[in-house]
């Protein structure tokens, strides 16, 4: 009994001092690439359209998808093969949109990641393989072209009454599966002024930027421009030391500000509370209005030889409950975050009932937070 005494003592003094580590550290300052963007330094967006073949009788309908039909002569015509005459009756194919990003900086010969989905009616790209699909960019210009074996996360099965779908088995991903054609050209050396874009856009979280990079190289090269920009001067002495100026730019570290924020996913009934989220003074009171309808069948058999009849019932119970024992709470103001959860956990509120009770709160002025509902 001393034993787990003991044990149980140990562990709950390493969960505070987790807690309170942890408590301490969600205050720290974060490092300046953690919450913005070097302007000019970003991912781009690379579509295409092609065709997956190879499946197990789940891909496309060519009678019904006329683009799939389509595609498929298309590509036959191109090796050499007239379809145009035949009846195809191909089940193996599907017609499917490939997306991919081309990082910054991508060089030609380099590999990048695929996601293949399909656009017809296929039931499954399990096992199936992408023929060679030229990706464009948004200005039209081939940037890469993708081909490989498909790898589905989701699966199907079906039988002859039931059918079973975990996932989604019409979307897949190619590891590596598209080789860089062509690169974006993008000096960095040609730079005289960088431009630092916030991830969450704050006047507070762009002039500590400012002020950090201002102390860090004892300039006043750095001014904030708006919420989510700031503006740098590149100094004569990194002209042509761009990359050496940025890695010792997002290495600085800034206390980010954060406006006081409830989020509301009504689907899922997820609420995040921002730290700094108060309210004024209020009483809340919950209670729900349960009503339970018990059914119990029964049945009343007669005698042997009797000239009586079987007759079947329903025994019904009708439970209500009025939340008698709903309590009414009375928050102060300049309640803060934990003293709200602990005051509306004390009400027994469940995640549906917490997200009526904060728009009400907000409906009433004595929310000082901003609500966003997702």
């Amino acid at each position: 009994m001393l034993l787990r005494n003991l044990r149980k003592s140990a562990v709950l003094a390493l969960v505070s001092a987790l807690f309170c580590l942890s408590a301490g550290k969600a205050d720290a300052a974060s490092r300046i690439k953690d919450i913005a963007d070097f302007e000019g330094v970003r991912d781009n967006m690379l579509i295409g359209y092609g065709l997956v073949v190879g499946l197990n009788g789940t891909g496309d309908n060519i009678k019904s998808i006329d683009f799939t039909r389509e595609s498929l002569i298309s590509m036959l015509d191109k090796i050499g093969i007239n379809a145009r005459d035949g009846q195809l009756k191909a089940k193996n194919v599907a017609a499917v949109m490939v997306t991919a990003n081309l990082p910054a900086f991508g060089r030609q010969g380099s590999r990048i990641d695929v996601m293949v989905s399909a656009m017809g009616d296929a039931k499954n790209l399990q096992g199936g393989t992408l023929i060679a699909t030229p990706l464009q960019g948004a200005d039209g210009e081939i940037y890469a072209v993708a081909q490989g074996q498909i790898a589905v996360s989701g699966i199907a099965g079906r039988g002859a009454t039931q059918s079973v779908v975990k996932g989604v088995p019409t979307a897949g991903r190619i590891a590596n599966g598209a080789i860089i054609e062509n690169e974006i050209p993008f000096n960095l050396d040609s730079l005289d002024v960088i431009r630092i874009a916030l991830r969450n856009p704050d006047f507070t979280t762009s002039r500590r930027v400012a002020d950090a990079i201002n102390a860090f190289l004892g300039q006043d090269i750095a001014k904030s421009v708006d919420p989510s920009t700031v503006s740098m001067d590149v100094p004569e002495e990194y002209k042509d030391k761009i990359v050496d100026l940025m890695t010792k730019i997002e290495q600085l570290k800034v206390q980010p500000d954060q406006l006081a924020r409830v989020v509301i996913d009504e689907g899922s009934g997820i609420v995040v509370i921002g730290k700094d989220v108060k309210i004024n003074r209020l009483a809340i009171a919950q209670g729900n209005l349960t009503i339970k309808i018990t059914e119990t069948p029964w049945v009343s058999q007669p005698l042997p030889f009797s000239n009586g009849e079987t007759v079947v019932g329903v025994n019904s119970v009708v439970d209500v409950n009025e939340g008698v024992d709903a309590k009414l709470s009375v928050l102060d103001t300049g309640v803060s975050l934990q003293e709200l959860v602990d005051g509306l956990n004390a009400l027994g509120v469940t995640p549906r009932d917490l997200i009526s009770i904060l728009q009400a709160v907000k409906a009433s002025g004595a929310l000082q937070a901003e609500i966003e509902v997702i």
